[in-house]
């Protein structure tokens, strides 16, 4: 491979420099009127015709004279003499290889074409009509009879080799990250199968996609801390959404009697490998339904968007197999610390004393009005959830924790209430809907005494809900799934920030 004299990019050279150069060839290209044009068409991918020219022999291509044309972004680029080769790249690498080799010559390009092209530089977007062939090797080539530079790119792409080597850096210039590397491109497509595979199988079950309030004047629908902003026209507070959860069952109360959303959620809390504060959720909503029917959809629903975007539910997550085929466990929260940490007996487990004791062990201290079922739960975090791999529901969550679900109807003190979790993460939270408005009413008021007493996260007392509940709601359960958690999962991601195009980072300096 010859040396590009005109667009090698030297170690010598900064990115300052380059930059100038750039924007000097561009200053050229206003000169003769022929910037940033948008009348160009391409007609043809690259990954199409490598898929329907794989097979062709290269004297029936010579035969055929297929005429393309391609656009997209150089990529490599050869000068040698009269002829000149370049690759570029499009958006059609979903299951090939969206790349085609360009051939400019003077012959065939004309000697002007070819010699522009030559000042072209890695990263600009090109077009290209043609003829294709075969080279000797059996490349798929582009014989360019015309080609125009579509748009200059003033920056350099990083080394082909080695791509955007810093995180961060990936993740604050995700654009980059794109154009270089084949694999951040498949894990957003393979996220994009998912969503869809995730309505298909909503619609196919007669549910109605909604939309609901981003704005909320009380933030309802989960224990988080909200962000705050204000109402100019309305000189008002307001709370970005943390859950959707209270407005989709004000339509359930309406009369839709399944409905769904796929939402944006903002909680002001921690960022790490497993939180951004703004993520998504599908949360859905059926009438006449119980938990245990919706544990068995929530399973399918997963599993279904693993085989769409993934081919296949038989996972490997960081090393690990993780079968998303088979029926999910299900265990409480006190057979989880039992199975994980064995060594505390039935009676220590129901011996709040203890708990308390025990958790501080952990460097956990217990609200002061924590009551048993959230002590169990507490310890449950520290013991047992991160040992969680295989899918597992763990069921009957504790009243107290739990101010909007149904109680048991046999056992004092508990919830009709499950939390899937999958290599040791949440990834959906489930549970009988409460419709008793003045059962509801009453949990509103033990948050907003839990809140006064210093809980950030504790809910608000919303007494719009609480009007709807008393125009009735029918039994109705209903399931939030974490989109991105499910995501690094499908994907084989470590950080939720792989999964999210534009995830949340400090300012740069």
């Amino acid at each position: 491979m010859m040396t590009d004299k005109y667009s090698a990019v030297t170690e010598e050279k900064d990115e300052n420099t380059i930059i100038a150069e750039r924007r000097g060839k561009l200053a050229a290209l206003r000169k003769q009127g022929v910037a940033f044009p948008n009348d160009f068409r391409p007609q043809h991918k690259a990954a199409a015709l490598q898929v329907q020219h794989e097979k062709t022999e290269r004297e029936v291509l010579e035969a055929d004279a297929v005429t393309v044309v391609v656009a997209g972004r150089m990529m490599l680029k050869r000068v040698m003499g009269k002829a000149s080769f370049a690759t570029i790249q499009d958006n059609s690498g979903a299951n090939a290889e969206g790349r085609i080799q360009l051939y400019i010559s003077n012959e065939l390009t004309g000697e002007a074409a070819h010699e522009a092209f030559k000042h072209y530089d890695m990263g600009d977007i090109l077009g290209a009509t043609g003829t294709l062939f075969k080279t000797k090797t059996g490349e798929l080539s582009v014989r360019v009879t015309a080609l125009r530079l579509l748009t200059k790119s003033l920056r350099p792409l990083p080394d082909k080799f080695h791509g955007l080597a810093d995180q961060e850096t990936r993740y604050r210039q995700r654009y980059v990250d794109l154009i270089m590397s084949e694999e951040t491109r498949r894990t957003f497509r393979a996220r994009t199968a998912a969503m869809t595979s995730i309505r298909n199988f909503m619609n196919e079950h007669d549910f109605m996609e909604v939309e609901t309030p981003m704005l909320h004047m009380i933030p309802g629908g989960a224990a988080a801390k909200p962000f705050i902003t204000h109402h100019n026209a309305l000189d008002m507070e307001m709370f970005l959404r943390i859950a959707p959860e209270l407005y989709l069952k004000r339509l359930v109360v309406g009369g839709f009697e399944r409905v769904f959303e796929v939402n944006r959620n903002f909680r002001n809390e921690g960022v790490s490998p497993r939180h951004n504060p703004e993520f998504t959720m599908m949360e859905f909503y059926a009438a006449y339904v119980d938990y245990k029917w919706l544990m068995d959809f929530t399973e399918a629903v997963i599993r279904q968007a693993a085989i769409d975007a993934h081919g296949t539910a038989d996972l490997t997550y960081q090393g690990r197999p993780l079968d998303l085929s088979k029926p999910f466990h299900r265990m409480t929260i006190v057979e989880a610390i039992n199975k994980f940490a064995p060594h505390y007996t039935n009676e220590q487990l129901h011996d709040a004393a203890f708990l308390k004791q025990e958790l501080k062990k952990f460097g956990v201290e217990p609200h002061v009005i924590s009551g048993l079922g959230a002590l169990q739960l507490s310890l449950f975090e520290e013991t047992a959830e991160s040992q969680l791999w295989e899918p597992t529901y763990i069921v009957d969550y504790p009243v107290e924790v739990s101010p909007l679900a149904r109680a048991s109807d046999t056992v004092p003190g508990i919830t009709e209430r499950f939390e899937l979790f999958i290599t040791g993460r949440e990834i959906a939270n489930g549970f009988s809907e409460l419709n008793d408005p003045e059962d509801q009413a009453a949990r509103f008021q033990a948050q907003v005494a839990a809140k006064d007493a210093g809980d950030e996260e504790a809910m608000y007392y919303d007494a719009d809900y609480i009007r709807a509940l008393e125009f009735g709601m029918p039994p109705a359960g209903g399931c939030g799934i974490g989109i991105d958690r499910l995501m690094m999962l499908i994907t084989d991601s470590p950080n939720i920030r792989d999964v999210i195009l534009f995830p949340h980072l400090r300012r740069e300096d």
